[in-house]
This record gives structure tokens, C-alpha cells and sequence, in this order.
């Protein structure tokens, strides 16, 4: 009488590790699946976003796989070697105060539970501190944009491009006045430059 067949058996044995084999290929190939999957849904994306005009980095070819980075305009226009580096850093002092002064929140209350996701008043120095920022931040502003002559092309071409960090097509809605916005952004950056606040 023959009893129940142990796991020394070679046949049982070599059913398992097919099984196996079979379960890591099936895993593989689902891996592939979704990888190929993701590829294309990045690729799509990007392609979309550039279609609008955005400016997206990818990885360097032949290098490892690296996140694709969106561009800023100022970056996207440096990259391209069609802004000097001081009207970039012109252009960039001028975005941060431009979204100082836009991104302003109001000063927290000290009634509001939610304050730092616990009841912590804010101290007396920290919204002075805020204040005086968003104040001098302002006045900054003001003043790039007198420099600027107030005049409405040259302002909001540093105001799309610098501030809400769009290329130029994608601030225009398109090629056809790209030209011309990326022409009055130039305009502006080197006005902006020679005041010497690039700094």
C-alpha cells in the first residue's frame, strides 16, 4: 500500500516550480502592461501640454529615466538663448514680487480653530512680519511697473511670462502672437535690467 506522495517527489517537484514559473512570468508581463501603460499616459500628457504651449522638460536622451519638469517661460527663453541672464534675473525678481502681492492671504484669526491644524494664535511679530512683506512686496511692484511706463503691453507681458510663469505661446493662446509677446516681453526685461534690482 502506497501512501500520500511527499514533497520529495520529483514529479510534484517540478509542477511547483512550473507553476512558479509561470506565476513570476505572468507578473512580469503584467508589469510590463502597466509600465507601457503609465509610458503612454505621460507621453500623451506631455504632448498635450506642449500642444498649449508649455514648455516641458524630459530626460536627456540615453539617460535614466527621469521625471519630465515643466519649464517656466523665463527658463524655457533662457534655455533657448533668446534672454541674457540678467534679464532673467530681472524677470525673476519680478515674478516673485508679482506673486507675493497676488498670492496675498489674509491674516488668519485667532478664532479659528483650524489655524495650523490646532488653535495657535499667531504671534504679534509673525503678522507684522507678513504685513510689512506684503507691503514692501507691493510697493516693489509699483514700481517695476512705473519703470515700465505703466504701459499695458510691457506690464502684462512680465505678468504672464514672469509672474504666472507661462511661455510665451502659452500666454497668447498661440504661435501667431507668441512673436510678438516674447518681442515686448524682451522690451521689458531689458528695461527692467538696466534699473540694476536684478539682484
Amino acid at each position: 500500500m502506497s501512501g500520500p506522495k511527499t514533497s520529495r517527489d520529483p514529479a510534484l517537484k517540478a509542477q511547483r516550480a512550473a507553476r512558479d514559473r509561470l506565476l513570476r512570468l505572468e507578473r512580469q508581463a503584467k508589469a510590463r502592461g502597466e509600465a507601457a501603460a503609465v509610458a503612454a499616459g505621460v507621453a500623451e500628457t506631455v504632448a498635450l501640454s506642449r500642444a498649449r504651449g508649455q514648455a516641458v522638460a524630459g530626460p536627456a536622451p540615453g539617460a535614466r529615466a527621469q521625471p519630465y519638469r515643466r519649464q517656466s517661460g523665463l527658463d524655457w527663453l533662457a534655455a533657448k538663448g533668446r534672454i541674457d541672464p540678467s534679464a532673467k534675473a530681472a524677470g525673476e525678481l519680478y515674478g516673485r514680487v508679482y506673486r507675493r502681492v497676488k498670492l496675498e492671504k489674509a491674516i488668519p484669526s485667532t478664532l479659528d480653530p483650524r489655524v495650523r491644524g490646532e488653535f495657535v494664535p499667531p504671534s504679534i511679530q509673525d503678522v507684522l512680519a507678513h504685513g510689512e512683506e506684503t507691503e514692501l512686496a507691493r510697493r516693489r511692484l509699483a514700481d517695476f511697473r512705473r519703470r515700465l511706463w505703466r504701459q499695458p503691453d510691457l506690464v502684462a507681458a512680465c505678468d504672464l511670462v514672469c509672474g504666472e510663469e507661462r511661455t510665451p505661446r502659452e500666454a497668447a493662446g498661440g504661435d501667431r502672437d507668441a512673436g510678438r509677446l516674447e518681442a515686448v516681453l524682451k522690451v521689458a526685461l531689458d528695461i527692467l535690467a538696466a534699473g540694476g534690482e536684478a539682484r
